[in-house]
């Protein structure tokens, strides 16, 4: 890793206040068209709270987007990609050149993610903030900030500026995504090593022990495994990161994938862009995020319950209860397009559901469990 300024690179100071300015106009949410929308659901056809988290996604999208009624018709996964330094120390049975192959393969359709994302319709750029090996593909949008990030066993895993850089690159995709329409954004990720950088930083923000944030990656051996662990603990003790500074720990401990995550998380609050949240290194972008400004959750949505160890941990950090439990730890995004269909219906019953009144049934019957809802 070098810390030598790029040309025509802003100074860390420049780019410290550009992203205090941005920091300080993500807005609060609407609390009013979230009551409105709240009070909306009690009158649809149907006891009150019977369709449960699709009616809080409801109230939610109207508290982000202000609006009473909602759709969703342009869906975009970003997922951002960059090679971790600390593979050097073999954390991951898979070799580094993957990042980039999955990288081009995600553009043609063929990984995990793209191919539910293509069946659902959804939107997908891939973004190289990071790639090592050479790839020849135009269909990438080339934001790199260094060729990978330092070896967190033996150096910072990136200069305070480059953190920076990385984090407003990703405000930057979710302010275009804004401009172009998308009225849903997904964040995943493709980095052969992101799973321990993100157990390092998950370990010193919540101080949660390195075996309850570590998990097997792509599938470690046991001693491969034992290994994982033993670095993480090292890197933790080289860096002594400060989780009251989420910054410090992102330059100390992470890398250029889950930086850039974090900001498209920040982007997303700023712009009042719904953004679902994917597995273990989407969630720890999002507490990263969270830790930045408190206004990331109001327009934060889970997806499923990744297996990775440190999922949990990461989530409940977020005070968020993930939708889905289907076993997945793939990574990549692949959770967003199952939680669009969600949000999807969320939306359906929002605008198609009728009222008691419309369907002309008295609703008197349910004022004791109106009572009950209120006391």
């Amino acid at each position: 890793m070098s810390a030598e300024r790029k040309p025509g690179m802003k100074s860390e100071a420049e780019l410290e206040q550009a992203l205090c300015q941005l920091l300080n106009e993500i807005p609060d949410p609407n609390r009013g068209a979230a009551e409105a929308a709240e009070a909306y659901q009690e009158r649809l056809v149907k006891p009150p709270g019977s369709l449960g988290v699709l009616e809080q996604i409801a109230v939610k999208l109207a508290g982000i987007t202000g609006k009473l009624h909602n759709a969703v018709n342009h869906t975009r996964i970003v997922v951002l990609c960059a090679d971790n330094g600390v593979v050097a120390e073999g954390v991951s049975i898979a070799p580094q050149r993957v990042t980039a192959a999955q990288a081009v393969n995600m553009t043609r359709g063929i990984t995990g993610m793209s191919s539910l994302a293509r069946e659902f319709g959804c939107e997908v750029q891939v973004v190289d903030v990071g790639i090592k090996e050479p790839y020849e593909c135009p269909d990438i949008l080339n934001r790199r900030i260094a060729g990978e990030s330092g070896n967190i066993l033996k150096e910072a895993a990136m200069t305070r500026g480059e953190a920076l850089q990385a984090i407003l690159t990703g405000m930057q995709l979710a302010g275009q995504a804004a401009e172009d329409g998308v009225d849903l954004l997904g964040v995943g990720e493709m980095g052969i090593g992101n799973t321990t950088t993100s157990a390092a930083v998950l370990a010193a923000l919540t101080g949660a022990s390195v075996l309850q944030v570590t998990g097997r990656g792509g599938g470690l051996s046991d001693q491969g495994y034992l290994h994982k662990q033993a670095v993480i603990r090292k890197a933790l003790a080289l860096h002594h990161p400060d989780g009251r500074d989420a910054l410090q720990v992102l330059a100390a401990l992470g890398g250029f994938d889950l930086a850039a995550m974090c900001g498209l998380f920040l982007g997303a609050a700023l712009h009042r862009l719904p953004v679902v949240m994917d597995g273990f290194v989407s969630a720890v972008a999002a507490l990263l995020a969270y830790r930045m400004h408190a206004g990331v959750r109001y327009v934060l949505f889970p997806s499923h319950q990744s297996d990775e160890a440190g999922f949990r941990i990461a989530a409940q950090a977020l005070s968020l209860e993930p939708w889905l439990l289907l076993h997945m730890r793939l990574g990549e995004g692949s959770g967003c397009p199952l939680a669009f269909q969600l949000i999807r219906a969320a939306c359906a019953v929002m605008n198609g559901m009728e009222s008691f009144e419309g369907a002309r049934i008295d609703d008197a019957y349910l004022s004791e469990i109106r009572k009950k809802r209120k006391g």
